[in-house]
């Protein structure tokens, strides 16, 4: 007995459309590095949808973890949304968060894209500590007493 495959009706597809971009859109924001991974990847394939999603994950208040798997997903696309997702992060260079502005940059970078220098990260200077010098005289000397074998202090 063969089992017959249903055709879905317009809406049931778009429904169906529905629940699966709200299922990939939880996992972007899952725990698990390998799911947002699988999620964003997966988004990238979906056009205009899946472009909105990563873009509101990268422009939104999420995890930085989650910023990084939105540009995967906005690096992965191909064919006439690689452009659109290009303006994205281009655009997430002027954004004023800085850890989207972190992931943008990076992410332009692994395109080999020429970055702007005025979004390069203001590093500061590090102190390097002080090398002081140790004065010797104020420390007691150290004598061996050959006797016992053991050390004796002599205070001068």
């Amino acid at each position: 007995m063969e089992s017959e495959r249903r055709i879905l009706s317009g809406r049931e597809k778009d429904e169906a459309a529905i629940r699966l971009l709200e299922k990939l859109q939880e996992q972007l924001r899952s725990s698990d590095a390998s799911n947002r991974r699988r999620a964003a990847f997966n988004l990238s394939w979906m056009q205009e949808d899946g472009l909105e999603i990563l873009k509101s994950a990268l422009f939104g208040n999420d995890h930085i973890t989650t910023k990084n798997a939105a540009a995967y997903g906005l690096r992965k696309m191909g064919g006439r949304m690689k452009k659109m997702a290009l303006e994205v992060l281009k655009e997430g260079l002027k954004h004023r968060d800085s850890s989207t502005k972190q992931v943008s940059r990076n992410a332009l970078q692994l395109l080999g894209q020429k970055v702007p220098a005025g979004s390069a990260p203001q590093k500061q200077a590090a102190k390097k500590p002080r090398i002081r010098e140790i004065s010797h005289e104020r420390r007691p000397r150290v004598r061996m007493d050959t006797r016992r074998g053991i050390g004796t202090r002599r205070m001068r």
